[in-house]
């Protein structure tokens, strides 16, 4: 009697349990660098709990989705973006906007990102992109999974560095000096602040960048020491560090201190290669962010004299430094610098990858299987059984045409559906 009481409880619940179907006309595996016909993926709650072969049969209580005409695979993952802010040549705007306003307009880019297919990122430095993650994260803004960095670790009057270019008596402001350490002490400390406030990853600026107004944007700016302190006091707090690094001097300190990742790698040498490859570094491109500098510095104005020569200069070569690294056999992950173009284009990364000579699955494979590798996440990547419920579908075939990667018609993250054409 008691057991059918217990049943009788659990009835309701047992008749409300609704799965859903999803049914693929394509669907491709980027472990198996494969393109299969008619599978059936079945989702419970926000996992994947069975992908078959065929189209199964449906019970009455199952949700069914139909993308018999689409091409389905994982969740895109990009490993480099700036979630709160956007290119524009009004360099005041850091000026007059408070972090409020800043974490107001990046709920828009957070929002076209996940429309675009990319269900998770890694926003690589920032003032806003903790609150964004938990913002997305307990549901109040819709947006992929961040993991964040907080701010990027940078020296004195490095890439980075907020008063470059600055009135002297600006130069001393403690907001825009947060992210500056110099010394072994203050990068250990640095590292440590960054994980009480809850990052996922650490960021350091190796070499100098494009978007600054220092005059080098190749050369190391932290010593071997420095590099060295950083890593190893984020690998005891259980982070990875990604390493912006342009030059080939400050990559190769960066690949020696154990960087998981190098962000650009512009000017790659042999030796910075074989490192990469022995220490198993990824590179993650940002061809797409090399090329829209470039662009936008033959825009008179848009950039003050001294960033315009440096980002010409590096969209030039930022593709080839990829075709290099790819043809050697380093780990390749897929990478934007969304951002510094504008949020939702991630997918013309596809394209620049392509064009090097990166095979179109394997530029799928490079946003998903190898950019859950690089984050340490084996929840991601992959339509699998246990897998979290990250799925996308493109109209079109990528292995034929890779450009299809634009027309992203249907985004579930976590088994809810966002997007749905």
């Amino acid at each position: 009697m008691r057991k059918l009481f217990l049943l009788l409880l659990a009835l309701p619940c047992m008749l409300s349990a609704q799965k859903t179907i999803i049914y693929c006309g394509k669907f491709i595996d980027p472990k198996k660098l494969e393109v299969q016909n008619e599978i059936s993926i079945v989702v419970d709650g926000n996992k994947i709990i069975d992908v078959q072969k065929g189209y199964i049969p449906a019970s009455a209580n199952d949700k069914t989705i139909d993308l018999k005409n689409k091409t389905v695979m994982p969740g895109l993952i990009d490993c480099h973006v700036h979630m709160d802010h956007e290119t524009n040549p009004d360099r005041t705007l850091r000026f007059s906007q408070n972090e409020a306003d800043m974490a107001l307009e990046a709920t828009t880019f957070c929002k076209t990102t996940l429309l675009a297919g990319f269900t998770t990122v890694r926003d690589l430095g920032g003032n806003v992109n903790l609150q964004l993650r938990n913002a997305i994260n307990k549901g109040y803004i819709i947006g992929p999974r961040i993991f964040a960095a907080g701010k990027a670790l940078s020296s004195t009057g490095g890439h980075g560095d907020g008063t470059n270019g600055l009135r002297k008596d600006l130069m001393h402001i403690p907001e825009l000096n947060d992210d500056v350490v110099n010394g072994v002490d203050e990068c250990v400390k640095k590292v440590r602040q960054r994980y009480k406030e809850g990052a996922d990853v650490i960021k350091m600026h190796a070499t100098g960048g494009v978007l600054s107004l220092e005059k080098d944007g190749s050369g190391a700016q932290f010593s071997e020491e420095e590099m060295k302190a950083i890593v190893t006091t984020a690998k005891d707090y259980g982070l990875k560090v990604a390493a912006h690094a342009h030059g080939a001097e400050g990559i190769k300190r960066a690949v020696k201190a154990g960087v998981a990742s190098i962000e650009h790698g512009t000017y790659v040498d042999d030796e910075c290669i074989e490192l990469m490859k022995k220490m198993g570094t990824y590179h993650v491109p940002t061809i797409i962010a090399g090329k829209s500098v470039a662009d936008s510095a033959k825009k008179p104005g848009y950039f003050p004299p001294i960033i315009a020569k440096k980002a010409t200069e590096v969209g030039s070569v930022i593709q080839s430094a990829f075709a290099k690294t790819y043809k050697a056999g380093v780990k390749i992950a897929f990478g934007t610098d969304a951002g510094v173009y504008a949020h939702g284009k991630n997918w013309m990364e596809f394209v620049y990858m392509n064009e090097a000579g990166m095979p179109a699955l394997e530029c799928i494979k490079a946003a998903t299987v190898s950019a859950a590798d690089l984050l340490g996440n084996d929840t991601i990547g992959t339509i699998e059984k246990g897998k979290l419920a990250d799925i996308i579908a493109v109209e079109g075939d990528p292995s034929k045409n890779i450009s299809v990667m634009s027309n992203v018609k249907f985004v579930m993250k976590e088994g809810k559906v966002f997007k749905n054409e």
